[in-house]
C-alpha cells in the first residue's frame, strides 16, 4: 500500500465529498490531455516516435489507473 500511495500521490489526496473527488478526477484527466498534447506534437519527430509512443501508452495507463485508485480510496475498499 506504501508503495501505491508513492506512485500515485494524486489518488490518495483526502478528498471532501463527491466535489472533491470529481476535482481529483479532472486533474488526473487535464494532466492526461496535456501529456497527450506534449506526446503528439513529438511523434512528428521521426527518429524518436516509437519511444515517445511507448510512453504515451504508459502515460494513459497512469492516467487511468490513478482515476481508478482515487476512487476506489474514496469509497473506502481500498
Amino acid at each position: 500500500m506504501k508503495t501505491l500511495k508513492n506512485l500515485f500521490p494524486l489518488s490518495f489526496k483526502a478528498k471532501d465529498g463527491i466535489a472533491g473527488l470529481l476535482i481529483n478526477v479532472l486533474i488526473q484527466l487535464v494532466v492526461g490531455v496535456i501529456a497527450g498534447v506534449l506526446i503528439g506534437v513529438l511523434m512528428n519527430i521521426p527518429v524518436i516516435n516509437i519511444i515517445v509512443a511507448i510512453a504515451g501508452g504508459l502515460v494513459d495507463v497512469y492516467v487511468l489507473i490513478g482515476i481508478v485508485l482515487s476512487i476506489l480510496d474514496y469509497c473506502k475498499v481500498i
